[in-house]
């Protein structure tokens, strides 16, 4: 699987960013998916993830502001991001899992990650 992310940018605090990661590959639709942010100096950390039939799991950071969704037709998953704050910035990637889970050594696939930047 090869997963491309894209969608970040600079944002004023409060703001709205929707992120996308598309994959290639016949898998996508049987993975779980998660999107993961690194700050800098910071470690990776777990943003959310969704089951192929859509359970969802969120980090208590960005729960009621970000959305995860996919469309298993278009192997794309989502990150629909409001409500911004200055901390939500970061380099955000995208990663594929067999296994239902907010470990990122858990993650098999990953993409390029893509620069969220929220100004306060």
């Amino acid at each position: 699987v090869q997963l491309q992310a894209s969608g970040g940018g600079l944002v004023q605090a409060g703001g709205s960013l929707r992120l996308s990661c598309t994959a290639s590959g016949r898998t996508f639709s049987s993975e779980n998916m998660g999107w993961f942010r690194q700050a800098p100096g910071k470690e990776r950390s777990f943003v959310a993830a969704i089951r192929p039939a859509g359970l969802k799991n969120y980090a208590d950071s960005v729960q009621g502001r970000f959305a995860i969704s996919r469309d298993n037709a278009k192997n794309t998953v989502y990150l629909q991001m409001n409500s911004l704050k200055p901390e939500d910035t970061g380099v955000y990637n995208c990663a594929s899992s067999r296994f239902w889970s907010t470990q990122p050594t858990r993650y098999s696939y990953w993409g390029q990650g893509t620069l969220v930047t929220v100004s306060s």
